[in-house]
């Protein structure tokens, strides 16, 4: 037997929908008899009218009447779709339905509209699915506090209501310490257990309306509402107490963690959320680098402030000196210390200021490794000391690099093109790192000390014995020349130590079959005592100090191109 076919008003019943129709110009509103279990509890006259029914609906009452005027007409039978999704209650303690209201709109003579016909359904789990994705998106998915983007966008907030109602907060930046220790220890699954415990440990300690958020890695923000700065303080070692006072128990065991932290009271210090957080992070790097589990606030200060504006100026002036073509060399004699003939030249970086006035490679180089310019520098000098070695065949070059640029990719592709480009200029260059450098990465400066030697090129340790680079790790780097620091050369009369020291380095040298030179040689006492000793090599103000004069053949036509 076949069954019989449900009624339509059974069907959307079951389904949790309704129909109505809507005449616009009486604002009447007659629903079908599905309404009721729509809308249970809500009586009919609530119902009967557009103005009625827009007092129910959340989160604007408008929503509706929105929804029509915002398609555009369509004129004939079919009418203009339209959909809108709203909330209705009667009141502020009644659970809210969610609404999905789909339907078509007739317009009259005039264009606007006087009639719509649709039907309304249930729609809450969407609704909470999509404030579900809503919510995760706001959420770092480790820890379930506030991601970056949430967290700033909350401090911004902060900032303005102290702003606005004249009130104190301090944002501070809680950073785990020796995070990537615990990675390399035990590996990533128990550093985030450890990140767990930590968001958990400062989640307790907070109060009511103070936000906390995950502001990177091992970094966590937190906006502390109406917190002086004596308040800022005392929460500061609630935080540290509650992170070092216990262990984090992990699966491999338990580890002992502790945090550091850097705080800047608001609106007083900073009034944006760029200051907030760059002052926050200084102050977090500056308890860092105190002591591990420390507490800074920001403060103003006058000399950091103007080297700050010193550092500004001096990049734009090293920058611009850069695009100019104001980067200079001047050119120091290394001589022998048995005959004084000349040896080669090293090449020390000057930067023409445009008035008739020249920095000196001291007022440069520091300056330019602390704002990230030396690479620029260096790729610069190279092009020049290139175009020097090339112009004149019989001349022996020295240039020395920074640590930055042992590493740096573009510095080989620009050497590789110039030597290849120019014949017989590797074999007369020597390439200058300091000592400290030698000893940061003993692999990672032999693999760059063999590819110049493949070039030709000889290297040198400059400031040697200001290190602790053993004579095992010169034999293993291959090096050619050892720069003795000049300031164990330059009291070598006057000092019993610096005597044997530099006579132990000299001897140790020979025995390597390792060329030195002796720096700030001054007087020719020292230097018949640099030569007895077996020293290979002298430089300084006995021998003339560098200069910007070639004391040979003719300039080059500035910087040759590297081949293309």
């Amino acid at each position: 037997m076949t069954p019989a076919l449900p009624q339509a008003s059974e069907i959307l019943a079951a389904l949790g929908e309704a129909l109505f129709v809507w005449d616009l110009a009486s604002d009447a509103i007659v629903w079908g008899e599905q309404a009721g279990a729509i809308f249970p509890g809500i009586p009919a006259e609530r119902l009967a009218t557009g103005a009625e029914f827009a007092k129910l609906i959340e989160p604007a009452q408008g929503l509706r009447s929105a929804a029509l005027a915002q398609t555009s007409a369509v004129h004939g039978n079919d009418g203009t779709p339209y959909r809108v999704e709203y909330g209705v209650r009667m009141s502020a303690s009644d659970p809210v339905v969610w609404i999905e209201e789909t339907g078509r709109w007739f317009a009259g003579a005039d264009g606007r509209p006087t009639r719509a016909i649709g039907s309304i359904r249930i729609n809450n789990e969407r609704h909470a699915r999509d404030e579900e994705l809503t919510r995760l998106a706001r959420l770092d998915p480790l820890t379930g506090e506030l991601n970056r983007s949430h967290l700033i966008a909350a401090l911004a907030e902060a900032i303005e209501e102290t702003t606005r109602f004249r009130s104190t907060a301090a944002f501070m930046l809680v950073g785990i310490d020796h995070l990537a220790r615990v990675n390399d220890a035990f590996g990533f699954d128990v550093a985030d257990a450890v990140i767990l415990d930590v968001a958990r440990r400062i989640r307790a300690r907070l109060r009511g309306g103070d936000v906390l958020g995950r502001f990177s890695g091992n970094k966590f923000g937190l906006i502390l509402k109406n917190c002086t700065v004596d308040d800022m303080n005392v929460a500061a070692e609630r935080f540290l107490a509650g992170v070092r006072d216990e262990v984090v128990p992990t699966k491999s065991g338990p580890v002992s963690v502790t945090v550091s932290i850097g705080a800047v009271s608001l609106p007083r210090y900073a009034r944006n959320t760029d200051e907030a957080i760059n002052r926050a992070h200084e102050t977090l790097d500056a308890a860092k680098r105190r002591r591990a589990g420390a507490f800074a606030a920001w403060r103003p200060d006058a000399t950091r402030d103007a080297q700050r504006r010193v550092n500004i100026r001096v990049t734009d002036e090293i920058v611009t000196a850069l695009n100019e073509r104001r980067i200079r060399l001047a050119y120091e004699p290394v001589v022998s210390a048995a005959t004084r003939e000349g040896a080669f030249h090293e090449c020390l970086v000057r930067m023409d200021q445009g008035d008739g006035q020249v920095l000196l490679a001291p007022d440069i180089v520091p300056v330019a490794e602390r704002l990230g310019l030396i690479r620029l520098v260096d790729h610069r000098v190279l092009e020049l000391v290139v175009a020097e070695l090339a112009a004149a065949p019989d001349v022996r070059l020295s240039l020395n690099i920074s640590p930055d640029t042992t590493m740096d990719p573009d510095w080989w592709a620009g050497i590789e093109s110039l030597m290849r480009a120019h014949p017989g200029v590797a074999e007369r260059l020597i390439v200058e790192i300091t000592e400290t450098v030698a000893i940061q990465d003993i692999d990672d400066v032999r693999a760059f000390v063999s590819r110049l030697k493949n070039f030709g090129s000889r290297i040198a340790i400059d400031d040697f014995g200001a290190g602790y680079t053993s004579f095992r790790n010169l034999r293993k780097l291959g090096v050619d020349i050892v720069k003795i620091d000049g300031a164990f050369v330059q009291n070598i009369i006057r000092s019993a130590d610096d005597r044997a020291f530099v006579q132990t380095l000299i001897d140790l040298a020979r025995r390597l079959d390792i060329k030195t030179v002796a720096e700030w040689v001054q007087d020719e006492e020292a230097a018949t005592m640099l030569r007895d000793w077996g020293c290979d090599y002298i430089q300084g103000r006995l021998i003339g100090l560098a200069s910007a004069e070639r004391p040979w053949c003719r300039p080059p036509n500035d910087a040759l191109p590297a081949a293309g």
